[in-house]
């Protein structure tokens, strides 16, 4: 056992029970792409031998979707563990964000978790390739393309098409086995927009990879862009009609559990953009 599953032609997901995060390989002629690396040292160690095991070439690059621990702790242990040269990519955000948010790792850490030791004793390895639009990831007999389309989950998110194989790698813009995750580093007006580049990147028979849970198809992640556009819209109604901040969560209709949008609706108001406002916000 692998622990990967092929979705597509050379596109393998391994979806891991810690986090439920998702992990995918892409195979070309020259080798492997992985997209996300887990949570620790210890778990890039075992994605490394899965690796291995699955048989399908070395990891020659590296992709992070976004800079939380969970998708990035592994990249030292799977870099190590060919040969310590490998390139590891994310959006230029993503780098900036990695330091700006070093020290909020432990208030990230599910309650309780029993390898949160392990995280915390994991040495963050950053990305050393970095781009602000689109980059093109070449495997000899595929292109594999990273593209920023804005900002959503944090401000340095990307998404991973492979286009021949009809498969989109897409982070954590699009959650399966939970609602979206709104963090304190999030950007929920602007979600919905990116949402928007993402769905253009795919069709009715593309499969999507979520960065947590079961794949997905287009209309999913169309059903998850319209209820994230609701959070937005919501943010935005009550901002213009000069609820304030602290009363906002309560006043709102929201799609989810309101407990989980505290994050959206803080960071929401502090987004507003010019002219949305109506005193008194705060």
């Amino acid at each position: 056992m692998t622990g990967f599953t092929e979705v597509a032609d050379r596109v393998w997901v391994s979806r891991r029970e810690w986090y439920d995060v998702n992990l995918t390989a892409i195979g070309g002629d020259r080798g492997l792409v992985l997209v996300d690396t887990h949570a620790s040292d210890s778990a890039g160690l075992e994605l490394a031998a899965d690796l291995r095991r699955l048989g399908a070439g070395d990891v020659v690059a590296i992709v992070n979707t976004h800079w939380h621990f969970d998708h990035t702790f592994g990249n030292g242990a799977v870099r190590a563990a060919y040969g310590g040269d490998v390139p590891i990519h994310a959006h230029e955000e993503a780098l900036a964000e990695a330091g700006a948010y070093a020290g909020t790792v432990a208030d990230e850490l599910g309650l309780g978790d029993p390898r949160a030791g392990e995280v915390l004793a994991t040495a963050p390895v950053p990305p050393d390739h970095t781009f602000s639009s689109v980059a093109l990831l070449d495997l000899g007999d595929r292109a594999v393309e990273l593209v920023h389309p804005g900002r959503g989950h944090t401000g340095g998110d990307l998404v991973v098409s492979v286009p021949d194989a009809g498969v989109l790698v897409a982070g954590d813009l699009v959650e399966e086995s939970a609602p979206p995750s709104y963090g304190p580093d999030s950007w929920p007006l602007a979600w919905p927009l990116a949402l928007d580049v993402v769905l253009s990147m795919t069709t009715g028979a593309s499969v999507i990879v979520p960065g947590h849970g079961a794949l997905v198809d287009r209309a999913y992640a169309e059903e998850q862009r319209n209820t994230i556009g609701i959070v937005a819209e919501t943010i935005l109604d009550l901002a213009g009609r000069g609820v304030p901040r602290a009363d906002a969560l309560a006043a709102g209709e929201w799609p989810w559990p309101a407990d989980g949008l505290r994050h959206a609706v803080d960071r929401g108001y502090e987004q507003l953009p010019r002219g949305a406002r109506r005193l008194p916000l705060i």
